[in-house]
């Protein structure tokens, strides 16, 4: 039950509709059973086999009581109406029980229907907003594909394998316990053998689908790498054809798609067992039942009469269906709780990068952003050591240095994308984690090297996170960022959809894009990961302009690809190994020939 405690936990708020839905069943099968209860007993009575009941008996709390109670009623109807009358009247009972019992079938679905879609609603809601919050860190340790196929097949695997199975769940259990009961009563020694036989049988299907769970696992896990070579291929088909690797590709969709289909076709073996199984287990007890309680009545022992005997028979194959039902219930229920589980592992990720309980809001920049101390680690390895550093307000600042020297890691603790791991990170005094996320990163404006854009309008993926902007706002913007030219050459001009990741527009365009997105925040500061380093040499000119011109009276952090472009910076930072190697203007570093100077060269060689 530990596994199912989320959806125990989204159905806690649903109280209500939970007893209206228990209260529904309880009736269907109330009038399920007064249905069946019209017929067998009373047949005899109405064609002349037994002689009416004359005498009103003395009621006790017994099974051939109520029979006897029962059969008076009917032998007044008979002697006072006829027999035509009396059996109109059992047809006519039977019709507005079994109406009734649809009818609360009905309602319990009506119930059922909105608490299964809240859970499901509630549940993508849940796993979204969780995704938002995770630290950077955590999507470079996992597979795209595999994020998405969580989010989609493991959400819709939960939907029809367990919430699918509340209603049998329910209701079975309702109709089992419910038939039990009436079969206590009708023969407490007889159902001493239920009671035995069924759990014995119950044992036994649940041992056969233990399994189900761990195959059901596997069976994710590979659709997961499934999507995630999809993801791949769509992402990268360009080289793929270019490379002459289709075969390669399609070798590896092929194996992991054969690797799934084997696995599916073992879960689909063992779960429509379930079925065939529950029923010839449920034929074999009877067939005890039928031996038991037929030596019974031919012995004329523990007061079991024919009658009862044949009423028994009849209540208890109404066992066998809800059994079948339940345990197909509890087959797709063990084969969702793997998706459950998996989906639990992003739920319930910690959340390294979150805010404190009383954060502070920090309405403005008004000094400088220090690094004390600052060292970072990331699953025990070391990624910067030791960082003393000081941006004043206004000051531009370039990080330089090799691939894997640290520079992105240390920018992206600036908007706390990861907190530090030693030392402190400050903002006007104060240590960044005792302000708010949002507060933070309201201060910042972000320009990677690869434009991230959305498939929306250009318009809406310059206003992003910026609420009541005007046209004018965005024009302006567009116009710092050397874009609104382009853009009203557009058949809809901001209107216009750019498509997924914006590939409706050049690199230039996209960059152009990303920067008016930045200004129309108008941050106090930047953080720009040297934005022309992929572009040709036009577009690398208009997107430097545009660059310039949103660095004015800002401040700015960048991380220098080519060198040429911070010559300017108030200063630069080499990093190396996470450390800082050398520190200084332009000018100083050159005259200090040592690995500032070194990849000067080696670009100006290039």
């Amino acid at each position: 039950m530990k596994r199912f405690e989320r959806i125990l936990f989204y159905l806690s708020n649903q109280k209500r509709k939970i007893v209206l839905y228990v209260v529904f069943n309880l009736l269907s099968i109330l009038f399920s059973l007064v249905s069946l209860a019209m017929l067998a007993p009373f047949m005899q009575l109405l064609f002349g086999k037994e002689k009416l009941v004359e005498t009103k008996p003395e009621w006790t709390y017994s099974a051939n009581a109520l029979l006897s109670y029962l059969k008076y009623i009917l032998s007044q109807l008979i002697r006072d109406y006829g027999v035509n009358t009396a059996l109109a009247a059992i047809a006519l009972i039977i019709v507005l029980a079994i109406f009734l019992k649809n009818g609360f079938t009905y309602l319990s679905y009506w119930v059922l229907a909105p608490m299964r879609n809240y859970i499901m609603s509630k549940l993508r809601s849940d796993l979204y907003s969780k995704i938002l919050a995770l630290p950077i860190g955590y999507f470079t340790e996992q597979k795209k594909g595999d994020i998405i196929s969580r989010m989609s097949n493991d959400v819709n695997e939960i939907e029809w394998s367990v919430i699918g199975t509340l209603e049998g769940l329910i209701r079975d259990p309702l109709t089992i316990l419910i038939i039990l009961t009436w079969l206590i009563i009708i023969s407490p020694v007889l159902s001493l053998f239920l009671l035995v036989l069924l759990p014995a049988t119950g044992f036994l299907i649940g041992r056969l689908s233990r399994s189900l769970k761990k195959q059901s696992t596997e069976s994710q896990e590979e659709l997961g790498v499934l999507m995630s070579i999809l993801d791949e291929t769509l992402t990268g088909l360009r080289i793929i054809k270019a490379f002459n690797a289709e075969k390669i590709l399609a070798s590896k969709f092929s194996a992991t798609n054969t690797t799934l289909n084997t696995l599916r076709n073992k879960m689909a073996f063992r779960r429509d067992l379930a079925s065939p199984m529950s029923e010839f287990m449920g034929v074999l007890v009877l067939s005890t039942i039928l031996w038991v309680g037929g030596r019974m009545v031919l012995g004329h022992s523990n007061g079991l009469e024919a009658d009862g005997f044949i009423t028994y028979i009849v209540f208890f194959t109404q066992i066998i269906s809800p059994a079948k039902s339940l345990s197909t219930s509890f087959y797709n229920a063990q084969r969702g709780s793997s998706a459950i589980q998996r989906i639990e592992e992003i739920l319930k990720a910690p959340e390294l990068v979150a805010n404190k309980t009383d954060a502070l809001i920090i309405p403005s920049f008004n000094n400088e952003i220090e690094f004390r101390n600052v060292s970072f680690e990331y699953e025990g390895v070391r990624i910067l050591k030791d960082i003393n550093l000081k941006i004043g307000k206004g000051k531009t600042i370039a990080l330089v240095g090799a691939s894997g020297a640290g520079k992105s890691t240390l920018v992206d603790l600036i908007p706390r994308f990861h907190d530090v791991s030693a030392g402190e990170l400050l903002i006007d005094g104060i240590d960044i984690r005792e302000y708010s996320l949002f507060s933070v990163r309201k201060l910042m404006g972000i320009v990677t090297q690869e434009p991230i854009l959305f498939n929306e309008t250009i318009a809406n993926n310059i206003t992003l996170g910026t609420e009541n902007t005007s046209i004018e706002a965005i024009e302006n913007a567009a116009t710092v960022a050397n874009a609104l030219n382009f853009i009203r050459c557009k058949d809809q001009g901001l209107d216009t959809n750019i498509g997924d990741r914006g590939n409706k527009l050049s690199g230039g365009e996209k960059q152009r894009i990303t920067i008016a997105r930045a200004v129309l925040k108008n941050p106090p500061i930047l953080i720009l990961d040297e934005a022309t380093s992929s572009l040709d040499t036009e577009s690398e000119r208009l997107v430097q302009d545009a660059i310039y011109n949103m660095m004015k009276n800002r401040t700015s952090i960048v991380i220098a690809h080519r060198l040429s472009t911070i010559r300017n910076a108030d200063e630069i930072i080499v990093l190396e190994k996470g450390e800082i190697a050398e520190r200084g203007t332009h000018e100083n570093l050159i005259m200090l020939n040592g690995i500032y100077k070194k990849l000067v060269d080696m670009q100006e060689v290039k």
